[in-house]
């Protein structure tokens, strides 16, 4: 099943949307601002190509940079 991330913009939209789903039957599931920016992060790094390679050596000189 899939499911829908929405990010309110107050307080008082939160509020409502909760009540509106609740009333739909839906459930739902409240998320931390930092729970939201992992979440983004996981998206990002799921679509990234991770068919090439990088050497240790390339990965070691840009850390030292």
């Amino acid at each position: 099943m899939k499911g829908i991330v929405i990010k309110a913009k107050d307080q008082t939209e939160y509020k409502f949307l909760s009540d509106l789903l609740k009333k739909l039957g839906i459930s739902t599931a409240s998320m931390s601002a930092e729970e939201l920016e992992d979440l983004g992060l996981a998206r990002m790094m799921k679509s990234v190509n991770r068919s090439k390679k990088v050497s240790r050596e390339t990965i070691m000189k840009k850390l030292k940079a």
